[in-house]
């Protein structure tokens, strides 16, 4: 199998605020360093990576850097990541929306991108106009786009407004109709930034199916980010994952969706705030949450049979007259499997200082598998205090099974609850 894509040593680089350099004395610098003296360009030797929640030192940041993979034909690429990792930005390099700073890209075939709502219509034309250009942009003779118009038409659910301008259109539909294009038109090589979740249930089920049969039937190379782990699962092979423009990870899918979703902290099962609080607000201060074998350390392995233990350690620096925290706890495609309320049924006053809270969660409450936790903090009509999403990524292990008994796999479902039973012979 031959290589349709290969970024070899890829980086890019911006200059936060400003276009270019930003200063004239900068450009002429870049030129005269580069241009006269052949030398290597001066502000390719400073930057810092790209770590949107610190400030940073430099005003120059690497989007990417030193970014080197190879995607074989027909393989289909699932690129995930927080926001600000460098998802977007390494698919405008491969799509020619913008040149990378330092390296180079090949691909073998025609590139067919869907990167932003509305990317590539034209505002005044219509939907037919705006098929035939994107059409020709990627080659193809008008006979050509002709004969796969009533595909493309059918398959976005547009006819009605066919003939209308696309400024005309909602996002739902322009979406729609720029997946319809792009998939229809014969690439090569379809690349989808995070623009499905636009459109509706049924139409993200119709993309992903679109999409299977692109690299399954027709051998075509799919890239395709998303934030939704259950369609990087099922519709990927392979997975890439980017943490401040660096490749953390790269291999199978289920692998490294899993690594993004559980992290790689030392120990990714507890977090304490001393000098920085991370999540403060308005006389609530969070200071450690952590999650462990009851009994047992943080970072120890937690089987599904075995009680669990929630220690959350908060300050308030006034008092409350009604105060409470709730937990949604997630599966690794980010769903909300169910929430909890700690303390009493009706909230009551808390005085100011620090408290610490203790939930046990009952052995197969959770199956095994991978899961997070949003913790949220309230006040008084339900005032939101604290918001701290996925605060908390964990590990569930399968139970120890002796050998002899049944070694199936694991079973459907999230969580699994032991229901009290009775039975007696009838007859």
């Amino acid at each position: 199998m031959s290589t349709a894509i290969e970024f070899e040593n890829i980086s890019k680089q911006y200059r936060l605020g400003l276009v270019s350099t930003g200063t004239l004395s900068h450009d002429l610098n870049r030129f005269w360093q580069t241009k006269i003296l052949h030398k290597e360009d001066p502000y390719l030797k400073v930057g810092e990576v790209n770590d949107r929640t610190s400030k940073g030192k430099s005003d120059y940041v690497w989007a990417l850097k030193d970014i080197n993979f190879k995607v074989e034909e027909g393989d289909v690429v699932g690129i995930i990541g927080r926001n600000g990792a460098g998802k977007s930005t390494l698919l405008k390099l491969l799509s020619r929306v913008t040149a990378p700073t330092t390296g180079t890209i090949r691909a073998r075939g025609r590139i067919a991108s869907l990167l932003e709502v509305g990317t590539g219509f034209h505002p005044e034309m219509t939907g037919r106009e705006n098929i035939y250009m994107n059409g020709a942009i990627m080659g193809m003779t008008r006979a050509e786009i002709t004969r796969k118009l009533d595909e493309i038409v059918d398959f976005s659910g547009c006819e009605r407004y066919l003939d209308t301008p696309v400024k005309r259109y909602s996002s739902g539909m322009t979406v729609r109709l720029g997946f319809a294009i792009a998939a229809h038109l014969e690439p090569e090589i379809l690349v989808v930034d995070e623009v499905l979740a636009v459109g509706d249930a049924e139409f993200q089920k119709k993309a992903i199916g679109k999409m299977q049969d692109v690299s399954r039937g027709e051998g075509r190379t799919v890239l395709f980010v998303s934030h939704n782990m259950g369609a990087v699962k099922s519709l990927c092979k392979t997975g890439l994952l980017l943490e401040n423009g660096i490749i953390k990870d790269y291999g199978d899918a289920d692998s490294i969706v899993s690594k993004y979703i559980r992290g790689d902290s030392d120990s990714p099962t507890h977090k304490e705030w001393k000098d920085k609080i991370e999540y403060s607000k308005d006389g609530f201060e969070l200071l450690e949450i952590g999650i462990r074998r009851k009994g047992g350390e943080y970072g120890e392995s937690m089987p599904m049979d075995d009680d669990m233990e929630l220690i959350i350690r908060y300050r308030l620096t006034k008092d409350f007259e009604k105060m409470w925290l709730t937990m949604h706890y997630k599966n690794e495609f980010g769903t909300t499997i169910f929430s909890s309320s700690a303390g009493e049924q009706v909230p009551k006053a808390k005085a100011k200082g620090e408290y610490t809270q203790i939930c046990t969660i009952p052995k197969n409450t959770l199956n095994w598998g991978n899961f997070s936790i949003t913790l949220l903090a309230f006040h008084d009509n339900a005032e939101s205090l604290c918001r701290a999403l996925d605060v908390l990524s964990f590990p569930v292990s399968a139970k120890t099974i002796k050998i002899g008994n049944w070694m199936g796999g694991r079973e459907p479902g999230d969580v699994t609850p032991k229901f009290p039973f009775s039975e007696k012979q009838t007859g």
